[in-house]
């Protein structure tokens, strides 16, 4: 935020204070009554081998950051193994964090993100907040003079997640079942209900300024994939790739699919906007039951938000979303609505983006979350992709990254503005995503995540 920002903010303010002191009519008022709310997905790469490792990086203070960066930064190669492997984690959490306090988002769904696989233990949260959002970050990344403004989330919550759960069946057909001994493996996350070496890699949390209502929080993590409107056992090479018993009790979410309702306080009242997250499994890395159970995981929110179906949730409440509530759909979802773009049913999220039920402004329209840093990214590749400037995950496919997350509003909301946060070369705020001082190649996970944060702006 500029300083005549900040004036004009401050002076708007004392206008109120001073309208509200003498008693004048609303009308004189009406130019500072505004909310606008902005919503906003990022998957962070926060991906690590445990749960603990996560915590113990968010609970380094600003100090302890600041040593382990510089030694890094003067000569990494002389750190003992340990402290290097700390520092580039350190550097990483820092980049995301930077990029958070120059976007600014009101709500913030944050991938990969993991837990305790409950979603109780919210220690790597507060450890987040505490130790870099609440800390000025800098828009140079590593070394660079702290300019950034901190940011305060009140409210955050975890959730429960699939990933890691093991099922006790053999859910990839290797002929092995997994036990609680491979944990740490791919075995073990390959027969989990969702991918994960250990129960909560992967997760997903929300961060908040406004009040998330938990009570009337809707979790799906135990809703069945057979349970989806026409759904069907993957038929792959003529075989089904679930024994009976399996395709029982096989869940639709490789992690968790949440509606979160947030309390947004306006003049006219409180208005609430149903957070819809979830985080698809990428529609690759098996033989193709992936690719099936991609699309289902994106059919639920088009199925929840269509009233198509009556929906069972963990608490067993039944019903789909009401008719004309507000809502965004926000997650990686490992899905692009381009035609031929990336591996999976792009035809499924193309439906999705098409159905009148969402902001068509946003999905087929100017407001179509885009970027400089994506068109430079796909120029550099010579990507096929058709809209290069909508790419926001740095994928190895024919078209150098896909459209892989997705803020999605429904067409109730007054959508004003929206964006995906990834500079250009030439742009500030570069060295957030492209830094050759720091890990193997200063791209991607190396310096901040493989993913783009997509927002949009609601106004009321």
């Amino acid at each position: 935020m500029g300083h005549n920002m900040k004036l004009l903010k401050t002076a708007a303010a004392i206008a109120v204070g001073v309208a509200l002191l003498t008693g004048c009519n609303d009308d004189d008022v009406k130019y500072v009554d505004h909310t606008e709310v902005k919503i906003a997905t990022y998957n962070l790469s926060f991906d690590r081998n445990t749960f603990e490792e996560l915590v113990a990086e968010m609970a380094l203070t600003s100090t302890e950051q600041a040593a382990l960066v510089a030694a890094y930064l003067e000569d990494r190669d002389a750190m003992d193994p340990a402290d290097k492997t700390t520092a580039e984690k350190v550097i990483q959490i820092r980049n995301v964090a930077a990029i958070i306090q120059k976007t600014r988002p009101d709500v913030l769904m944050m991938g990969e993100y993991n837990n305790d696989g409950t979603g109780e233990d919210l220690s790597a949260l507060k450890g987040f907040q505490e130790n870099y959002l609440s800390v000025a970050q800098s828009i140079d990344g590593a070394g660079g003079e702290a300019d950034l403004e901190p940011i305060e989330y009140p409210f955050a919550e975890s959730y429960g997640t699939n990933t890691g759960l093991l099922s006790g069946f053999d859910l990839n057909n290797d002929g092995y079942v997994a036990t609680e001994a491979d944990v740490g493996t791919n075995e073990y996350g390959n027969d989990s209900w969702g991918y994960g070496k250990y129960h909560g890699q992967y997760a997903f949390a929300l961060m908040s300024k406004y009040e998330i209502d938990t009570k009337n929080t809707r979790t799906f993590q135990k809703f069945k994939w057979k349970d989806l409107e026409g759904a069907e056992n993957p038929l792959l090479d003529g075989e089904n790739w679930y024994t009976d018993e399996e395709w029982q009790q096989m869940t639709l979410s490789s992690k968790n699919h949440v509606d979160a309702p947030i309390l947004v306080p306006t003049k006219d009242g409180t208005e609430t906007i149903h957070i819809l997250m979830s985080h698809p499994t990428p529609p690759v890395f098996d033989t193709g039951k992936n690719k099936l159970q991609n699309a289902a995981e994106v059919e639920f929110w088009h199925n929840y938000v269509t009233n198509a179906q009556d929906f069972y949730d963990d608490a067993g409440n039944k019903g789909a979303l009401t008719e004309g509530a507000h809502f965004v759909i926000v997650g990686d979802q490992n899905l692009d609505a381009a035609t031929g773009a990336g591996d999976g049913f792009t035809e499924v999220m193309a439906a999705l983006h098409a159905d009148p039920v969402v902001n068509q402004n946003v999905t087929n329209g100017d407001l179509y979350p885009t970027s400089y840093g994506a068109a430079e990214y796909a120029a550099d590749r010579s990507s096929a992709h058709p809209f290069p400037n909508r790419i926001t995950a740095e994928f190895h496919n024919p078209y150098g990254g896909i459209n892989a997350d997705h803020a999605i509003p429904s067409a109730s909301l007054n959508i004003v503005d929206s964006g995906v946060y990834w500079q250009a070369t030439y742009q500030e705020g570069r060295m957030l995503f492209n830094d050759l001082r720091i890990g193997k190649y200063g791209t991607g996970k190396d310096i901040s995540s493989d993913h783009r944060m997509v927002w949009v702006k609601a106004q009321f």
